[in-house]
């Protein structure tokens, strides 16, 4: 089975995760399988978080709180800053995958509109040039 799941998080968006974090969640306790939550968010002040550190914080505070709601033992956090999510989102999450020594990724997609066919989705930028197995979530 899998040694680690990386589960990204958007905090601005959590109501969209809600599938994906109970399906990271299941695994975890079903196999006994740590998980690290991942958050990226600008280095510049955002609507999410003011700081670097805030952000940290903020996701660290998450993972303590997934713990708490799915009765998991073993969670961690890492929050990336990046000076611009929008463009380098898809490459600091694979890095992620690779620092944190995970081998599975669980993350929420959305349903595909035409936009989609132009520009890939997060998800789908993962599942295709991650080394690990994804399991994208709709």
């Amino acid at each position: 089975m899998y040694r680690k799941i990386m589960v990204p998080v958007d905090l601005g968006h959590i109501e969209r995760l809600e599938k994906a974090l109970k399906t990271a969640a299941d695994m975890a306790k079903t196999y006994n399988i740590p998980i690290c939550y991942v958050g990226v968010n600008s280095s510049a002040p955002s609507n999410v978080a003011h700081s670097s550190n805030e952000f940290e914080e903020m996701i660290k505070v998450f993972a303590r709180e997934q713990a708490e709601k799915y009765l998991l033992d073993n969670v961690t956090a890492v929050a990336y800053s990046i000076p611009d999510p929008t463009v380098d989102l898809d490459a600091t999450l694979i890095k992620a995958e690779k620092e944190n020594g995970v081998d599975l990724v669980v993350m929420a997609s959305h349903v595909p509109g035409l936009s989609d066919h132009i520009f890939a989705s997060n998800a789908g930028y993962v599942a295709k040039y991650s080394k690990v197995s994804v399991l994208v979530v709709r």
